[in-house]
């Protein structure tokens, strides 16, 4: 149960990291500092819903499309948070192609290292104790 809390606490933090890596690169995506925490944690539940029905999906109907699925999930979830939630703005279609393919880069570097580093952490813990 605490590594799943865990894996989606990382999967949250590389989130939050991949839009920040796309706010802080294009000068048309903006997110509210005050709406960032919304806005992340919108985005990675949008992720998580939309992730294993575009995998569904394409296998049906697209499978040529199964190996860009994270870019097609990343694309379609900044679309449905831009769509929900106001403290978010992407602004014209190079935006939205480049702050999909940061967001997705952002996460996907962060998803990979932040477990490393906590799954760690707390097996060196758990030794020690």
């Amino acid at each position: 149960m605490v590594r799943l809390i865990l894996a989606a606490v990382a999967y949250l933090i590389a989130n939050a990291i991949g839009l920040l890596l796309a706010a802080a690169l294009l000068s048309g995506f903006q997110i509210d500092p005050l709406s960032f925490v919304i806005v992340a944690l919108s985005f990675s539940v949008i992720m998580a819903v939309l992730s294993p029905l575009v995998i569904k999906m394409s296998l049906k109907r697209l499978p040529q499309l199964l190996g860009g699925v994270a870019l097609v999930t990343v694309f379609i979830g900044l679309f449905v948070t831009d769509l929900l939630l106001d403290g978010m703005v992407i602004g014209g279609v190079a935006n939205w192609l480049a702050a999909t393919l940061l967001v997705w880069l952002g996460s996907l570097i962060a998803e990979i290292l932040i477990p490393i580093y906590l799954f760690k952490q707390l097996a060196e813990k758990k030794k020690s104790s």
